[in-house]
């Protein structure tokens, strides 16, 4: 009787945070691709860009003009996705349609944060003192919107590339601020906290040392430092999906202004996002898309100790090659994720890759 090998067998994996299983078919690598192939966008871009609304001087759609910034810049969304003075909905009753067609007003506020004044670079191409100034107006902004009675959750995400829905090549990333809780943290925070109550030990905690300590042959690590490990979850769904995880059991970014060595976990993030975003450019030698966001504790005055852990989600969409990429549609879309490429064989491709840009080769 042949031996399961789970580089070449089907096998559902478990993903802890979401409750959720995930379909790996990794045979699948093998067959031949011809459908839809993305245009690759290689066009030079200029430092400076006088129509575009993100850059120094320049003028935005509602008319107001952005200062001579040096470093990053946030400003509220001009196409704002919720809004903090819009009237409050109430409900009209509570009988058996309105069980079923159940409504929330939200209020929030949405800001945009440009991550340098070059047009022409990304996260990628910035040095790791760039990407710390980031990271700490990434706090500023969520110490500043946490004051807020009315603000429950900070949502701070990057969509990179067009592919991924960016409107605009100038290097930024949105916050979103809402007055609920938003459906994929909230998955999160049930299961981190039925986790412990489970354990008396935190999820993330525990998974980051079964993979950085307990695995003799850390498969799924792409890159770490004495802070923050990157690795491909077992439960991955994205071909190249990665996770940034605390190794201390810290649950927002305001835990990276506690330590007393001269921020050297804001230096340290710093040093593991640039790392893997350097990695995600060489697999293909393109600018690689892909959508992160950071899952922290809410802001809504609870006690969060038990149930958040800080971490970052890397979701990149391409498959084989800069013009392949993944859609997740039909089985996914009707029934449950599926990916081919295992999490094994991504981690050991990323872990390869250079951390020198390949444009500066």
């Amino acid at each position: 009787m042949k031996k399961f090998n789970f580089e070449e067998n089907s096998h559902r994996r478990f993903n802890p945070l979401t409750n959720s299983w995930v379909l790996c078919s990794p045979h699948r690598t093998k067959r031949p691709w011809e459908g839809h192939k993305e245009v690759i966008d290689d066009e030079s871009l200029a430092e400076y860009d006088p129509e575009c609304y993100l850059c120094p001087g320049n003028t935005r759609a509602q008319g107001d003009k952005n200062p001579q910034y040096e470093n990053t810049f946030i400003f509220n969304n001009d196409f704002a996705a919720v809004k903090n003075d819009q009237p409050e909905y109430l409900e009209q009753s509570k009988d058996k349609i309105s069980s079923l067609l159940r409504v929330e007003g939200v209020r929030g506020e949405c800001k945009v944060m440009c991550f340098s004044p070059k047009h022409n670079i990304t996260v990628a191409e910035m040095s790791e003192d760039a990407i710390l100034c980031v990271i700490q107006s990434w706090i500023k902004i969520y110490r500043e919107m946490s004051t807020k009675s009315y603000i429950n959750y900070i949502q701070i995400f990057e969509n990179k590339g067009s592919i991924m829905g960016c409107s605009n090549p100038h290097p930024h990333c949105q916050v979103w601020c809402t007055e609920t809780i938003p459906e994929e943290p909230t998955k999160e925070l049930i299961s981190m906290n039925n986790y412990y109550k489970n354990n008396n030990s935190c999820l993330l905690c525990d998974y980051t040392q079964l993979e950085t300590i307990k695995l003799k042959y850390k498969p799924r690590i792409v890159c770490e430092n004495n802070s923050f490990v990157c690795l491909t979850p077992f439960w991955a769904v994205w071909p190249y999906e990665t996770m940034i995880i605390s190794k201390s059991h810290i649950i927002s970014l305001l835990d990276l202004e506690n330590d007393d060595d001269g921020n050297i976990l804001q230096k340290d993030l710093a040093n593991i996002i640039h790392r893997i975003t350097c990695k995600y450019d060489n697999v293909f030698e393109c600018s690689f898309p892909y959508s992160m966001g950071i899952h922290q504790a809410p802001v809504d005055n609870k006690d969060h100790t038990n149930d958040s852990h800080l971490h970052l989600h890397f979701y990149p969409p391409l498959l084989r090659s800069p013009t392949i990429k993944k859609f997740l549609v039909g089985y996914e879309l009707l029934a449950e994720p599926q990916r081919d490429l295992t999490p094994e064989q991504a981690a050991d491709r990323l872990r390869n890759c250079s951390e020198i840009h390949y444009k500066q080769k």
